[in-house]
């Protein structure tokens, strides 16, 4: 199975919370239907990328990157790549690399949420999931981050945008 089909069959059996995730849910199946290289960051209008917010329950706080390019304090993600197999692993690749992070778990259960914007490059359709930290983690900054920091449940909104606090919140309610 190819990167683009199993995004497609992830999007396809996502049960999205509600009505505005199911509207992407359909946007991101679309968008794949119509272009084949719609997963790639060639695709001029747009492609799908991945994500992970990286949480630790225990001590209630997420790990985020000041993205060096965006300035903004964001989850671990960005752009699939040809040795990715499945969207799940860019997502956790994503994530291991920017957090410097070994043994990160994705949340079971597939994605958390979509959210689409804009960048610098093109839209995105990013497909967001959530990374259980293992015990005794320890962050290293990447070259992709400005800064990289440990901001519990409740500093979140003081930093981040609307997107990373809907995903803050949400992967909170699956836990």
């Amino acid at each position: 199975m190819s990167l683009h089909q199993d995004a497609a069959r992830v999007l396809t059996e996502w049960p999205a919370p509600d009505d505005e995730q199911e509207r992407l849910r359909r946007g991101y199946g679309e968008h794949l239907a119509t272009y084949p290289d719609g997963i790639w960051r060639e695709c001029a209008d747009g492609h799908l990328t991945a994500s992970a917010l990286v949480i630790d329950p225990v001590r209630e706080r997420v790990l985020l990157t000041l993205h060096r390019k965006l300035r903004m304090w964001l989850q671990m993600g960005g752009h699939c790549e040809p040795g990715d197999l499945r969207l799940a692993d860019a997502a956790l690749r994503e994530a291991t690399e920017e957090s410097g992070i070994a043994g990160l778990m994705l949340l079971p259960g597939g994605p958390v949420r979509l959210d689409r914007h804009q960048t610098p490059c093109a839209w995105h359709l990013d497909v967001q999931y959530a990374a259980l930290v293992p015990e005794g983690a320890v962050a290293a900054i990447s070259d992709e981050s400005l800064d990289l920091r440990w901001f519990g449940y409740d500093e979140v909104a003081d930093v981040a945008d609307e997107s990373v606090r809907r995903l803050v919140t949400r992967t909170r309610a699956l836990l």
